[in-house]
C-alpha cells in the first residue's frame, strides 16, 4: 500500500533525525573542546589538580573525582530503595496501594531539580552540618539529593521489568516449595535483570548529568575531596557556574570538560550494555 510506504518513510526520517541530532551535538562539542585538550595534553588536562583558567591551568581531576563520588553515592542510595519500592509495588502491595504508588512516583519525576536543590539546601545541609560535622555543603548532601532524584527512573523501569516476568515462573518456583521471597530473589529478579540494569543506567545518566540541584548542595569547592563530608565540584556544576562569563581559553576549557563528561557517559553506557548483552546470551545458553 502507498500509505504504508509513506508511513515507513516518515518513521525512518524520525529515527534518522535522532541520529543526526546526536551526531551534530557530538561534532559541536568535540570541535569546541578537543583543540584545548590537545594543546594542554590529555593527561595533564584530565589528571591535573589545579583549575585556574586565568593563569592557564586547566586540571579537572578534582571535578572528575567529585562527579564519580556523587554519582556512586546516588546509586548506593537510590538503587536499593528504588528496587525495594518496585518489588513491593509488584509483589506485595494491595491493589489500592499500587494505584496510589504509581501516580506518586510519576509526580516525583515531575518536580523541578531546583526544588530538590532548595529542599536540600534548607533541610539536608543544616542536618548534615549539625549531626556529622563539616560544612554541610558536601558530597553526602549531593548524593542524597541525587539518590532521591533517580528514584522515578529506577522504580518505573524496574517495576515494568518485574511485571513482564511470566506468571508461570512464579508458579513453578512456588510449586517446588520455594517461599515467596525465595521466588522473588531467585527467579523473578534474575529474569528481570536486563530491565533492572537498564533502569540503573538511566539513573546513573541522570545523576552524572544533573546540574542545578548539585550546584546548590555540594559546595562547589575546587579542592580534591577526601571525605563524603567535604565540599566538591562536579563536571556539570563547574560548567553551569562558569559558562555564563567564560571567554577565550576558559570557554574552550569548559567545552573540553563537556567532552570528558560526554566520553565518561558513553563509556559507562557502553560497558553496561555489553554486560547486559553478555549475561542475556549466557542465560539463553544455559
Amino acid at each position: 500500500m502507498r500509505s504504508d510506504r509513506v508511513i515507513r518513510f516518515v518513521l525512518f526520517l524520525v529515527a534518522l533525525s535522532a541520529i543526526a541530532a546526536l551526531t551534530l551535538i557530538t561534532l559541536f562539542i568535540f570541535r569546541a573542546g578537543l583543540p584545548l585538550i590537545i594543546e594542554v595534553g590529555p593527561a595533564k588536562f584530565l589528571f591535573g589538580r589545579t583549575w585556574s583558567p586565568t593563569q592557564g591551568q586547566f586540571g579537572i581531576w578534582p571535578m572528575v573525582v567529585g562527579s564519580v563520588w556523587v554519582t556512586l553515592g546516588a546509586l548506593l542510595i537510590g538503587v536499593p530503595l528504588g528496587l525495594a519500592v518496585a518489588i513491593f509495588a509488584t509483589e506485595f502491595a494491595p491493589p489500592f496501594a499500587a494505584t496510589i504508588l504509581r501516580p506518586a512516583v510519576q509526580l516525583l519525576a515531575g518536580i523541578p531539580s531546583v526544588i530538590y536543590g532548595f529542599i536540600g539546601l534548607v533541610i539536608l545541609v543544616p542536618l548534615i552540618r549539625e549531626s556529622l560535622g563539616g560544612p554541610g555543603l558536601s558530597i553526602l548532601a549531593g548524593s542524597v539529593i541525587l539518590g532521591i532524584m533517580i528514584l522515578p527512573n529506577v522504580i518505573s523501569i524496574s517495576e515494568d521489568a518485574i511485571r513482564a516476568v511470566p506468571r508461570s515462573y512464579r508458579d513453578g518456583a512456588l510449586a517446588l516449595g520455594a517461599t515467596q521471597w525465595q521466588t522473588i530473589w531467585g527467579v523473578v529478579l534474575p529474569a528481570a535483570r536486563s530491565g533492572i540494569i537498564a533502569s540503573i543506567v538511566l539513573g546513573m545518566g541522570r545523576a552524572v548529568g544533573e546540574t542545578m540541584a548539585v550546584i546548590m548542595v555540594v559546595g562547589n569547592a575546587l579542592a580534591l575531596p577526601m571525605s563524603v563530608l567535604d565540599s566538591a565540584t562536579t563536571l556539570t556544576s563547574n560548567i553551569g557556574l562558569e559558562m555564563g562569563y567564560a571567554t577565550g581559553k576558559h570557554r574552550e576549557a569548559l567545552f573540553a570538560t563537556g567532552v570528558v563528561l560526554f566520553l565518561l557517559i558513553m563509556v559507562l553506557n557502553a560497558a553496561t550494555s555489553f554486560l547486559v548483552r553478555r549475561r542475556s546470551q549466557g542465560g539463553i545458553g544455559r
